[in-house]
């Protein structure tokens, strides 16, 4: 057992441990922008249609119910421009997260093997790697790689952390370039739906990968949109031929999404409301937030799209931490996301309105 732990990095969050204590000790209590966590209300349609589904007595099925599979192929359609998906296209997952870490051992990767990801990203991808034992590879621009050896190519717009959007274009260069050495792309759009500045595109968008899912796959999330951390909601979509064999894996593991959480993701699917009316609020908190960081001196990059504003002040990151964990503020050091985020801090606009409202008020 611990052969395996070894091979991973030191959980990032117990890091923060010290600083948040002290913002804890703010006279007006903490203000947390570190995880990126929702705090708004599950919207009542999808909270409905679970407990409508909780008298679910028997197994689910990993490739889930034709109406689960309905809703997500109608989504992808509609919302990614993917017009040729159909059902052996999509793919249920118990939460994002899970799927990244677990996908380079379900697709049979390892030592030898190399996976790619961004030199700013979500640590989890790195985690993936090391998990089964292959090679991780850090990225500026994923076609300058070394395409030996590289069998998982991992894309990240909108970005976490930076909230970076790669433009179309760039897009259907990579995929072009990925097809053409044989590398398999997974492209996590988990924030697609919360461009601010840019207008996210898919991978899976007809005019960037012409109408084929060959080597490409879609990550998506129902954390965000829809305020379902808790429900660990997701899927992916694309080539059909890795999504059929990781069904075959997942149903030998079990990785089922409970039934009523099934029956809440067609639900959350299929309305827009509460998705426009939950982008309206964070809206709001990032105005304000970016707002009151410039203010006090603060540098925004990029943050174009996402939940968080990527900022610095031309310090360590952690010096800033420490200066804002004494404001009672709580963000999240750049270094946890690699190297070259040294100097960064990532602040999420997730917090409640009173809670964004004090974090201004001591900015100010």
């Amino acid at each position: 057992m611990a052969a395996v732990s070894d091979r991973l990095p030191a959980f990032p969050w117990d890091k923060l441990e010290p600083y948040k204590a002290t913002a804890a000790a703010h006279a007006d209590g903490i203000v947390d922008l570190s995880v990126g966590t929702p705090v708004d209300p599950v919207p009542e349609l999808i909270q409905r249609a679970l407990a409508g589904a909780a008298d679910s007595p028997g197994y689910p099925t990993v490739w889930g119910t034709a109406a689960l599979r309905d809703a997500i192929t109608g989504w992808v359609r509609g919302r990614l421009g993917a017009s040729a998906a159909g059902h052996r296209n999509v793919l249920p997952v118990v939460g994002s997260k899970e799927l990244v870490a677990w996908l380079p051992t379900q697709l049979g990767l390892g030592p030898g093997d190399k996976v790619a990801y961004p030199r700013l990203a979500y640590p989890t991808y790195e985690v993936g790697a090391r998990l089964c034992g292959a090679q991780a590879v850090v990225y500026d621009d994923p076609t300058a790689l070394d395409p030996a050896g590289v069998k998982l190519l991992w894309l990240n717009s909108p970005s976490n952390p930076t909230g970076e959007v790669l433009p179309q274009e760039e897009l259907t260069r990579i995929v072009a370039w990925a097809r053409a050495h044989g590398i398999l792309v997974f492209s996590d759009e988990c924030y697609l739906e919360l461009g601010w500045e840019a207008e996210p595109v898919s991978v899976l968008h007809d005019e960037v990968c012409g109408g084929s899912y060959e080597g490409v796959v879609a990550v998506h999330s129902l954390s965000k949109r829809s305020n379902l951390a808790g429900y660990r909601a997701a899927f992916i979509a694309g080539d059909a031929d890795v999504l059929r064999e990781l069904l075959e894996i997942r149903k030998h593991g079990g990785m089922m999404t409970p039934a009523p959480v099934q029956a809440a993701t067609v639900a959350a699917l299929g309305d827009d409301t509460h998705v426009g009316e939950q982008r309206a609020r964070y809206a709001a908190r990032r105005e304000a937030l970016r707002t009151a960081l410039e203010a006090y001196g603060f540098r925004v990059e990029h943050s174009e799209a996402s939940l968080y504003l990527w900022v610095t002040r031309d310090e360590p990151c952690w010096d800033t931490v420490a200066h804002l964990a004494e404001l009672g503020i709580l963000v999240a050091p750049g270094d946890f996301y690699g190297e070259a985020g040294a100097r960064f801090v990532r602040v999420a606009f997730t917090a409640t309105d009173e809670r964004v409202a004090a974090a201004v008020k001591r900015l100010g």
